[in-house]
């Protein structure tokens, strides 16, 4: 997933509990095969964790065709809480007044 290859930590969500299972499975796959096999699992959260089956909420014939298809459905529904902060930006926008907004790195 990520290219250091240590990091199951995607856009705030881990993966950790699920990832090396869901890069081996064979697709396509349906989602209620997956939550069978996997719905248990935990997904980290900056709040905390929820489950697979929580956070995947399918609505019915579902069919996926890859593990990142997977990791981005669920990422497409977990409510925005679960990401972190919300406008975070390391850019410098939105500096505390009175420093140099336009000093460059």
């Amino acid at each position: 997933m990520s290219e250091s290859g240590d990091d199951d930590r995607t856009l705030g969500l881990d993966f950790s509990n699920i990832e090396d299972d869901l890069e081996n499975e064979e697709y396509p796959i349906s989602a209620d095969e997956l939550l069978e096999r996997y719905g248990d699992r935990e997904i980290g959260m900056s709040d905390g964790s929820e489950s697979f089956r929580e956070v995947l909420v399918t609505g019915g014939d579902e069919e996926f065709e890859s593990a990142d298809e997977v990791r981005q459905t669920v990422l497409n529904r977990v409510g925005s809480e679960a990401v972190g902060r919300k406008g975070y930006t390391d850019r410098g926008a939105g500096s505390a007044e009175g420093e140099d907004s336009d000093e460059s790195f």
